[in-house]
């Protein structure tokens, strides 16, 4: 992939997860989440994601639970990146959750204006589960 292609601001419009043992397929943040990927010239990105749905609070500062529900429902890291080939390799930095904080490999590819990240292995923070995920973003 060439690194042109790549630099931009990309709006997320959709997280799905397949779970490995079943197959079964759901959105990772719930319908139509709120997210955006940036990559810059310089080789660094930023990434931040959150549910539709989050929790509202019961006050002006969140509680303890609220806290943990309200981590449970978004992702954010910054990562210096290289490309290989059909891979984008985010090498992490700072991250909503420090497991994070290691090189990321993730299949890439363009598609005209959309940005496909698919096949992207992890683990369901929520679940445990061993998932396969696919991104879809659109270019800014």
């Amino acid at each position: 992939m060439d690194k042109t292609a790549l630099i931009g601001t990309w709006r997320m419009i959709s997280w799905t997860r397949t779970v490995v043992a079943t197959g079964e397929v759901s959105d990772a943040m719930g319908p139509d989440p709120i997210g955006y990927i940036a990559y810059h010239a310089d080789g660094r990105m930023m990434a931040f994601v959150t549910s539709r749905d989050r929790p509202k609070l019961n006050g002006k500062a969140p509680s303890d639970s609220e806290k943990a529900a309200l981590f449970d429902t978004m992702l954010a890291y910054t990562a210096a990146y290289t490309l290989q080939e059909d891979r984008v390799i985010h090498h992490v930095e700072a991250a909503w959750n420090p497991t994070w904080e290691r090189a990321l490999v993730r299949p890439v590819h363009i598609e005209g204006n959309r940005l496909v990240i698919s096949d992207a292995p992890g683990t369901d923070l929520m679940t445990g589960e061993d998932v396969i995920y696919r991104l879809e973003f659109q270019k800014l």
